[in-house]
């Protein structure tokens, strides 16, 4: 049986190591892997997950989202190879007060998670729709559907990549194309140590006013106290589920009705299907999987109340405590 190829994105830590080491230690073989990172460094740690060396099922290649020269390098390196499946899951994060946040970190933001996520798809989108076949898993989070506090940068960023992703989902429907994306909650990876983010003893929040100062130090507090208690761990969002089916891109033919498994009248799916193996494997996968169920109250609450009064409301009681002003709280 052919392998299904497969190119991902951000293999050095996280999601994107996991995703790797699993489908390249696939036992029936199925998958050959081309895990991609920045620093080639850091594909030690890929390599440990594999027992310490290199199966013929993986080749890591190096990456860098934001280099359009270093894209054309991993591209030429594939090429020849059928591209089966594209995983855009490079990204970074920002946090922290608006004010602190400078003109050159939010333009690494937006130049890591969106236009390196376009550059990726640009490079090999063409041989997907030669051969009128494949699909594209981009690495989304909650903060592309929803706001969260002390995180607009970022959400900012998330935005953009789901319109990028949908808008461009209708386009390539007719090419037999699949796009998912996959939206991660809290997930115990190095991606929250790694974030920039002020320290918040440092001299950057002394310009701010008392109120957000206090505000700043609350969420960090929830972000501790969330991680610890409702973070899922990567094997959790990369398990295969009960209605995973077939793998190649050619078996399959397109799929009207939304997706494999979509509730009716939303633009989310069950739980069993929220994972990145199975946005791989299943015959018609989704547009949206989103791996958590924590943040589905408020999800909820945005579709429910249209002016999104309800859902500011709700999401600052759920951070900061009901009715609770902020100030500068030790």
């Amino acid at each position: 049986m052919e392998k299904t190829t497969v190119l991902i994105t951000g293999c050095s830590s996280g999601i994107g190591l996991g995703l790797a080491a699993r489908l390249a230690a696939d036992s029936a073989r199925r998958f050959k892997v081309y895990a991609t990172m920045r620093d080639l460094a850091k594909g030690e740690r890929l390599l440990e997950r594999l027992g310490g060396c290199c199966p013929d099922t993986l080749e890591v290649l190096q990456l860098d989202v934001t280099d359009p020269c270093s894209l054309a390098a991993a591209a030429q390196q594939v090429q020849g190879q059928r591209l089966d499946v594209l995983v855009c899951n490079a990204g970074v994060g920002l946090m922290g007060p608006l004010e602190t946040c400078s003109d050159q970190a939010m333009k690494t933001i937006f130049d890591v998670n969106l236009f390196g996520a376009i550059r990726t798809i640009q490079a090999f989108l063409p041989a997907m729709k030669r051969r009128r076949a494949g699909r594209i898993i981009v690495s989304s989070s909650i903060g592309g559907l929803q706001g969260l506090p002390f995180n607009s940068v970022y959400c900012a960023s998330k935005f953009a990549v789901e319109g990028l992703c949908e808008s461009l989902a209708i386009v390539l429907w007719p090419f037999n194309i699949h796009l998912t994306l996959v939206e991660c909650g809290p997930v115990n990876t190095s991606f929250l140590a790694n974030l920039q983010h002020p320290d918040p003893e440092g001299s950057e929040l002394q310009g701010l006013d008392a109120e957000t100062r206090g505000l700043y130090h609350r969420y960090l507090r929830h972000c501790q106290s969330l991680f610890h208690d409702a973070a899922q761990e990567v094997e959790e969002v990369l398990q295969v589920s009960p209605c995973g089916m077939g793998v190649r891109g050619s078996e399959r033919g397109p799929c009207p009705g939304g997706g494999h498994g979509a509730v009716p009248g939303t633009s989310l799916t069950p739980l069993r299907c929220q994972v990145f193996v199975e946005a791989i494997r299943t015959p018609c996968p989704p547009l949206r999987c989103v791996t958590t169920q924590l943040f589905a109250p408020l999800s909820r609450l945005r579709l429910d109340s249209p002016d999104g009064s309800a859902y500011v409301r709700a999401m600052h009681d759920f951070v900061f405590g009901r009715g609770e002003a902020g100030g500068d709280q030790p």
